[in-house]
């Protein structure tokens, strides 16, 4: 889906003009992959503009990076203030927002440590990342020829931007054979995730999905799923789980902050359950969209960006004397 450009984006520590925010052709993240990224959505609420768990999704940006033995130059709370502002300046309500740090322009070689780590955040009007009328109606997926990356080769739970070469193979592999999005089997044969998104399936009842040591990004809207759906009688039991169990599954369901909670009607063609969403699945989408629609929150979830402060500094200038 193309891009929206907006007023601002935030650069170490700055706001800058939308097409100011560019990078050098020698930049390290463009020849060894060395980024990190984040994806978060804010909500027009009955309550005012809302960022989803907007803390949680910065502080695994500071451990995605944490990983790759780097630091991210500026604090959750610094982070969360930029954010707000951000979606201030230009003038938005429901939208995507885009955490992204990388190695910039120095040192030339595989190494990296020395380049300088460059942090923005852009935000913009995004819509139905799998159609709009994916949530309704569901998506058919397949299962992928390409294998998900083992824990020892790339660590999947640092949301990395190298990582996301083996989700370009399976989504390309899923939509030039005509299917919304593809799922990855981990090296021995277990349901990994999608592209970009967890999985979640309902067999025989109980609610399953794969652990996070299967080669796993550990979703936050993935958590998300698991409180609310403990809260409505249905306990989510992590488990291995085969591509034979998905063809025979009541309801399949993925989840992630571009995806949200979108129901799977069918794998390789063949159909879930009925065809279409399942019940389990619909409790647990009516239960996120109260949240984000009505702005009750007992679960602490949402920030309110009128009521987050802005920057107190330009933290831009501290950073610049760190790296001297």
């Amino acid at each position: 889906m193309p891009i929206t450009p907006t007023k601002s984006i935030w650069k170490n520590g700055s706001f800058i003009p939308f097409k100011n925010a560019t990078v050098h052709v020698l930049s390290h993240a463009l020849h060894y992959g060395s980024s990190w990224f984040e994806g978060i959505r804010a909500y027009e609420t009955d309550k005012g503009i809302a960022v989803f768990r907007l803390d949680d999704h910065m502080l695994r940006f500071h451990h995605s990076l944490k990983v790759y033995r780097t630091v991210l130059p500026y604090s959750v709370e610094e982070l969360r203030s930029a954010t707000c502002e951000l979606i201030k300046r230009n003038d938005l309500g429901t939208c995507y927002i885009r955490p992204f740090a990388m190695r910039g322009f120095g040192d030339m070689g595989v190494y990296g440590l020395r380049n300088p780590v460059e942090v923005y955040i852009a935000a913009w009007e995004w819509g139905a990342y799998l159609g709009d009328n994916a949530a309704e109606t569901g998506v058919d997926v397949c299962i992928s020829s390409w294998s998900r990356i083992t824990p020892n080769s790339l660590p999947s739970i640092s949301k990395a931007g190298g990582n996301y070469m083996n989700s370009q193979l399976v989504k390309m592999e899923a939509v030039e054979n005509g299917y919304a999005e593809g799922i990855t089997l981990d090296a021995y044969g277990h349901v990994a995730e999608g592209s970009g998104e967890n999985v979640f399936a309902v067999i025989r009842g109980e609610l399953v999905t794969p652990p996070t040591g299967h080669s796993l990004l550990p979703g936050i809207t993935r958590d998300t799923v698991m409180v609310l759906a403990e809260q409505l009688g249905y306990p989510v039991v992590e488990r291995e789980i085969t591509r034979a169990m998905l063809y025979t599954a009541d309801e399949v369901f993925l989840t992630g902050t571009a995806v949200e909670i979108t129901p799977v009607r069918s794998v390789d063609r063949i159909a879930v359950g009925r065809g279409g969403p399942g019940p389990i699945t619909r409790a647990i989408q009516k239960a996120f969209g109260k949240i984000i629609v009505s702005g009750q929150d007992p679960h602490g979830w949402l920030t309110f960006v009128d009521d987050v402060p802005k920057p107190s500094r330009n933290t831009k200038k501290k950073t610049s004397k760190k790296r001297k």
